[in-house]
């Protein structure tokens, strides 16, 4: 495996990457491929390389306004081999075969010294204004980097601009390997000068920093005691030190830096192991502050991912505390919405040359239910092939829950009418059941060893399902329970929504009576029926539940036509030949679900 490594005038214009054989990339200043940003004589998208694991191959592209130069002359095509460079404008791109190996035989040093955190804080800089500089574009590197690899880059060639001895630096991660023991693994490194030799990082070292959760340094070779003279030379190291960088986003992380006490000509020459504090404040300023931000892009991540499924004010509840404690299960008082959508069966048949269009189409129709049930407050529980389910009531109590889900439910309803009366919609012809239900119900991360989702389980589930599928028997596009109906009763003005009592009926399968009420959107958005017509269907059902059914069969005459409602019992009174049956006590049995 060969390294890439592009250098500009500027030593902060650098990186290193590494070849795959086989894999063509495109140089340039495009973002696109790899970029030299900092060289304007370099061509948005310039030459196209590739490592075939001996040689590097070369082509300058069509669009390139500047030549390259390989060996003094310009070149439209050729093969590199390591060791070997070329020149695109003021970027020389030199092809390097060093291997990096993490060593444990590195001799002992002759002063190991430990910084905590918080002293390298306190202390000040003695010659500030080159580490500042290089600081104050540390944000900018990471949040430039949209991929982890380049982030890797970024990082790296900045702790080698800031630390001006540093001759070599590694990015590196300890994680558990085989059997449970530390495996170290660099996730990028690079050296200022290309010598052919392997970097070697010292594993002792990187592994007792991490452990201490402080910045260790090992001297080998210092005024006090030259040891270990044959190792310096050969490795061009006189110390090292191993920052770890910590936090969520950075578990097991450490930056690595190695160097010489006497580096360039000119400069000062010391060897006291002190005089690297302002290396090490940089180091350690360089690795809170990755930290930091690497932090706050995971839990933009995970807010964005749970933003899917909870709403803002539920999210501010995980912010504040333990997401495995607030996820939790636990038995709360919750309000069940249940959303089908009708029409999916008669659209597959006619989209299946346009499976993809079909999705699309139901993708969006499901979105109208997921996002009424988010802008209420309420968390989406799960799919189920069309239908999809939210709830309210956890992780937060919500007294208001009923009205919460109840104003969701009308939300999506206007959302379809608005779609049907436009025959281009995509919408146009779906529509929806929907059943809401009120109770006791376990709550939160549930599931097993292999999937776990965050949803609600409870007989209120299964009650709110049923509700959605009697939409379809009772003709009501949205159906309540009874502690539903009556908190919304109690919490909603008529100018934001009615109930209507439908009937009590005891569903398919089950034992136990169901008063089943209606939700209708206020008058003024639905004059089709008025509340007086509300108030004669409820007295008819008043008529019929005391027995009285041929006042009940002119009472729901009063109702108009094109209520659908009306027509369950219609036809129910009138197969019974208007006179209710033996032993009537007000419920009618359902005969399928």
């Amino acid at each position: 495996m060969a390294d890439l490594i592009a250098q500009g005038i500027d030593p902060q214009n650098r990186w290193r990457r590494t070849l795959l054989a086989g894999r063509p990339i495109v140089l340039g200043r495009s973002a696109a491929g790899w970029s030299t940003a900092w060289d304007d004589r370099v061509s948005r998208d310039h030459a196209q390389i590739c490592w075939n694991g001996s040689r590097l191959r070369v082509d300058r592209l069509p669009s390139a306004r500047n030549p390259i130069f390989v060996r003094g002359q310009p070149a439209t095509g050729f093969d590199l081999e390591p060791g070997e460079h070329f020149v695109i404008g003021q970027t020389t791109f030199t092809l390097a075969d060093e291997r990096v190996n993490v060593s444990l035989d590195m001799p002992q040093p002759a002063q190991e010294q430990a910084f905590s955190s918080r002293y390298l804080q306190e202390i000040q800089f003695r010659h500030a204004d080159a580490h500042i500089d290089v600081l104050s574009r540390l944000p900018a590197v990471i949040s430039g980097a949209n991929t982890d690899p380049e982030l890797y880059v970024r990082l790296v060639n900045l702790v080698l601009s800031g630390v001006s001895r540093a001759s070599a630096a590694a990015l590196v991660a300890v994680q558990v390997g085989a059997a449970g023991r530390p495996r170290i693994e660099v996730l990028q490194w690079d050296r200022r000068l290309v010598t052919g030799d392997d970097f070697q990082p010292s594993e002792r070292l990187i592994l007792e920093a991490i452990r201490r959760r402080e910045s260790v340094l090992h001297v080998w070779n210092s005024s006090e005691a030259a040891v270990a003279s044959a190792f310096t030379i050969r490795q061009g190291v006189d110390w090292a030190y191993c920052t770890p960088i910590g936090g969520k986003a950075c578990p097991g992380w450490g930056v690595y830096v190695s160097g010489r006490f006497f580096g360039e000509p000119g400069e000062i020459e010391t060897s006291d192991p002190t005089d690297l504090r302002d290396d090490l404040k940089f180091t350690e300023l360089v690795a809170a502050t990755t930290s930091s931000l690497r932090d706050v892009r995971l839990l933009e991540r995970q807010r964005a991912g749970l933003s899917q499924f909870f709403s803002p004010v539920v999210l501010e509840a995980l912010e504040g505390g333990d997401p495995e404690i607030v996820l939790a299960p636990r038995e709360a008082e919750v309000t069940v919405l249940f959303c089908d959508l009708r029409g999916f069966a008669r659209h597959s048949e006619r989209s299946a040359d346009d499976l993809l269009g079909l999705l699309n189409r139901v993708s969006r129709a499901l979105g109208v239910t997921t996002h009424a049930i988010r802008e209420q407050g309420g968390v989406l529980g799960d799919f189920h092939g069309d239908a999809a389910m939210g709830f309210w009531g956890w992780p937060l109590p919500q007294p208001d829950a009923p009205a919460r889900a109840c104003r969701a439910a009308l939300a999506i309803r206007a959302e379809f009418e608005a779609a049907a009366a436009q025959s281009q919609d995509p919408l146009a012809d779906f529509r929806m059941g929907i059943g809401i239900a009120t109770g006791r119900a376990v709550a939160g991360k549930i599931g097993t060893i292999d999937q776990v989702k965050v949803t609600v389980f409870g007989p209120v589930v299964n009650l709110a399902s049923r509700l959605e599928g009697m939409t379809k028997i009772l003709q009501a596009p949205i159906l309540l329970d009874e502690r539903t109906a009556t908190a919304v009763r109690a919490d909603l003005p008529p100018e934001v929504a009615r109930v209507r009592r439908v009937a009590v009926v005891k569903p398919y399968g089950l034992d136990k009576r169901l008063e089943v009420s209606e939700l209708l959107p206020p008058a003024s958005a639905f004059p089709t029926l008025s509340d007086d017509n509300v108030a004669d269907y409820e007295r008819a059902l008043d008529e019929l539940l005391a027995g009285r059914w041929p006042q009940a069969f002119e009472r729901l005459h009063r109702v108009p036509a094109e209520d659908r409602v009306k027509d369950f019992l219609t036809v129910f009174i009138a197969q019974h030949n208007r006179t209710p049956p033996e032993n009537w006590n007000g419920v009618i049995p359902l005969m399928s679900k």
